[in-house]
């Protein structure tokens, strides 16, 4: 993982951003990782997981056997 001291962030932030399009960068201080920076399109896939995974579940649990019709399912999860 690559990795950059708050100092180095506060004088270009911008290579920050630059570095962290495709894995994270972790923010140090004193030897001790204190945040991280996402870039946006790694960020979005993150989202996009979360949002999924969270619909498998919702899917799976719901008990089509009791007459819910998966059109009412798909609009409770926005779909």
């Amino acid at each position: 993982m690559n990795t950059i001291s708050i100092s180095e962030l506060k004088i270009n932030p911008s290579l920050a951003i630059l570095q962290s399009e495709d894995y994270p960068l972790a923010i140090k201080s004193r030897s001790q990782t204190k945040a991280y920076i996402l870039g946006k399109s790694f960020f979005e896939s993150i989202l996009s997981f979360i949002e999924d995974r969270a619909d498998r579940n919702a899917v799976s649990k719901t008990d089509f056997k009791q007459k819910v019709s998966f059109e009412k399912v798909a609009k409770e999860l926005g779909v």
